[in-house]
């Protein structure tokens, strides 16, 4: 039997749909570790902890506020990527590698601006040293491969978060120490600290507007 000529383009599409289907099964994934819900994410959980509230908000909550956040922060650059990548690849302007090139191109602007304004460049070097002999620092950004740029801006993500987690906890870790002592100088050992503080820390958060001022900081930090 002669093979007819549609049955290369048929296995070509074939490969093409499991190849989307893979993208699809990762992009929770690449969701995570390419946009700014990371930082987003941590902040609002240490947030909880640092409140005292173990279950308050679930959640539920916290992800769906993260996730819109994200969104808000990640519009522009999504945005460009519809523009610059995935209308000219509909109208058949550029090709599909041309597409997917602008695509992770501006992804890569979003990360690099990240880690600058977080100077973070050592995190680069890290990844893009690894494995090899005699490496140096990249002298251009085009020198740094996606593969190395990812794990960075994920590292850099984390250590933003955890600073700014920091900065959230010390306010609410001196009203602990001051229950605590407060307690133990009348004598109360046995009653929980944290059953105590938790009012006034909510107070503290509801007064000063914590919710406005977090998301606020959490905005402003991506410039």
């Amino acid at each position: 039997m002669v093979p007819t000529t549609t049955e290369p383009q048929r296995l070509s599409t074939s490969i093409q749909i499991l190849l989307l289907m893979s993208v699809l099964t990762l992009a929770p994934s690449i969701i995570l570790m390419t946009t700014c819900f990371t930082r987003i994410i941590i902040v609002m959980s240490l947030l909880r902890q640092a409140l005292g509230a173990a279950q308050l908000p679930p959640n539920q909550i916290l992800v769906g506020l993260s996730l819109f956040m994200t969104f808000l922060v990640m519009g522009p650059t999504w945005s460009r990527i519809n523009t610059e990548a995935i209308q000219p690849y509909s109208n058949n302007q550029i090709s599909q590698q041309e597409a997917f090139d602008k695509g992770v191109g501006i992804m890569r602007e979003f990360m690099i601006k990240q880690i600058v304004a977080a100077h973070n460049e050592d995190d680069v070097y890290l990844f893009h040293a690894y494995g090899k002999t005699n490496a140096t620092m990249p002298k251009t950004w085009e020198e740094v491969s996606t593969m190395t740029l990812v794990p960075a801006f994920v590292l850099s993500e984390l250590k933003v978060a955890f600073l700014m987690g920091f900065r959230i906890y010390l306010p609410f870790l001196i009203i602990d120490m001051v229950i605590s002592s407060v307690l133990i100088s009348i004598g109360m050992q046995l009653l929980p600290p944290v059953l105590v503080s938790l009012p006034f820390k909510l107070l503290l958060f509801v007064l000063v507007d914590g919710w406005h001022l977090v998301c606020a900081t959490l905005l402003a930090s991506f410039g």
